[in-house]
């Protein structure tokens, strides 16, 4: 199974797939990589020799994935929510942030129903 920023990926999976297994890596990001670097993206994760794994590894380290982009993404919403602004809030409140309407819907954030 091979181990990319700490991440184990699929082995029966295809390399174009099996590298959005990794946080921040989404299918075009894999592509453009496997693009510059020459890998047929219809191979199989077993199959990739350690030379290509060592290359997609080395690849990976000029984004921002895993742990650095989850942290990026954290301190982005508590300096939202330090600043006391609109989004802040929202986050606060555990409420939508976007401008979604609240009167019906958005369980997803709300939670489940109170009883009354």
């Amino acid at each position: 199974m091979a181990r990319i920023q700490g991440v184990d990926l699929p082995n029966d999976k295809r390399v174009e797939i099996g590298l959005t297994a990794i946080y921040g890596i989404g299918r075009q990001s894999s592509n453009k990589i496997l693009a510059k670097l020459g890998i047929n993206p219809d191979t199989r994760v077993k199959d990739l020799t350690e030379s290509e794994l060592s290359d997609i590894r080395n690849e990976l380290d000029n984004y921002l994935t895993e742990g650095d982009l989850r942290r990026d993404v954290a301190m982005n919403i508590k300096r939202l929510k330090e600043i006391n602004c609109y989004r802040g809030s929202r986050h606060k409140k555990g409420l939508p942030v976007r401008g979604q309407h609240t009167k019906n819907n958005a369980r997803t954030r709300k939670g489940p129903r109170k009883q009354a």
